[in-house]
């Protein structure tokens, strides 16, 4: 706290001294005055009394203006708070977002409804018995076309109709091709039928009525097609084995899917059984077609034998 003595306090200690006096001064004569009548002291005294009410008053009012002029002038001087780092940051970044935003749209647009990207050139790959020109006419994709308004689903599936494609794949090539990629069906065996050989792929499904290009092991089943239980296994046998095995496979008989048997270019047989344990079975039978034998059976892979 501070030792300077209060202003005010003096001025209000003064105001009593002065008070005092001025009732000793007034004396006998004043005491028995009349209560109408103000002699000179009086009025001095008074006076005096106004007046002091009137400075204390000036002086609270002073105070509430200095301190009304304080508080004005810290107001004033207070800075002013800014965004912090990351407000403006997010902003930045949020302001970035609906640009890009709207420009991604924009070009969408643009690219969709106009001819700026078309499809001007179709390229086909994987072909090999499958003619290109056949792989272009079934796609039938419009010249000229927005590529996102090409369906490339649409195209797969018709291409993959083909007898001879297993599976087609189609792609936009910006600025303005389209490329089809094609996986041909691989045959895996053949039967004959009145109107010539059918060819079978791994799945067992029929695709050509041609002669093969190559040898082809012969599939005996009742009822060849993908639906039948006794094609898979005799297909599955056969993609089973090694290649130098299977190419040495004449005939795969398939009366049951549990009673497939093999039949060699020479006259061998091979008891396969059920497809259980294919691969033990086909290693196996590796081993043993190196021991001269008419029959091997691997139905049990353990105890594989040798006739």
């Amino acid at each position: 706290m501070s030792d300077e003595p209060d202003p005010d306090a003096a001025d209000d200690l003064a105001g009593q001294q002065a008070a005092q006096e001025a009732e000793q001064d007034a004396g006998p004569e004043e005491d028995s005055a009349g209560a109408d009548f103000e002699g000179p002291r009086r009025r001095e005294r008074r006076e005096r009394a106004e007046r002091r009410a009137l400075s204390e008053r000036a002086r609270t009012l002073e105070r509430a203006r200095l301190e009304a002029k304080r508080k004005a002038d810290a107001a004033s001087v207070e800075p002013h708070r800014t965004p912090s780092r990351g407000v403006v940051r997010g902003l930045k970044a949020l302001v970035s977002a609906v640009l890009a935003a709207v420009l991604v749209v924009g070009l969408g647009l643009v690219l969709y409804f106009t001819p700026l990207m078309s499809v001007r050139s179709v390229d086909v790959f994987g072909t090999q018995a499958v003619g290109r020109d056949e792989v272009l006419d079934v796609a039938a994709v419009p010249h000229g076309l927005p590529l996102l308004q090409l369906d490339t689903d649409a195209v797969a599936a018709r291409v993959a109709g083909i007898r001879r494609v297993a599976s087609a794949r189609v792609q936009r090539e910006y600025p303005s091709t389209v490329r089809i990629t094609i996986a041909e069906r691989i045959p895996v065996a053949m039967r004959d039928f009145p109107d010539g050989p059918h060819v079978y792929d791994r799945v067992g499904v029929d695709f050509g009525s041609e002669d093969p290009a190559q040898s082809l092991p012969y599939l005996d089943v009742e009822n060849p097609g993908p639906g039948d239980p006794s094609t898979r296994a005799a297909l599955e046998v056969l993609t089973t084995l090694r290649p130098e095995i299977a190419g040495q496979v004449g005939r795969v008989a398939a009366p049951t899917a549990a009673a497939v048997t093999l039949t060699l270019t020479d006259g061998r047989v091979v008891v396969w059984g059920s497809t259980d344990r294919s691969q033990e079975k086909a290693e196996k039978l590796a081993a043993l077609l190196t021991v001269p034998g008419h029959s091997y059976d691997v139905s049990s892979p353990e105890l594989a034998t040798v006739k």
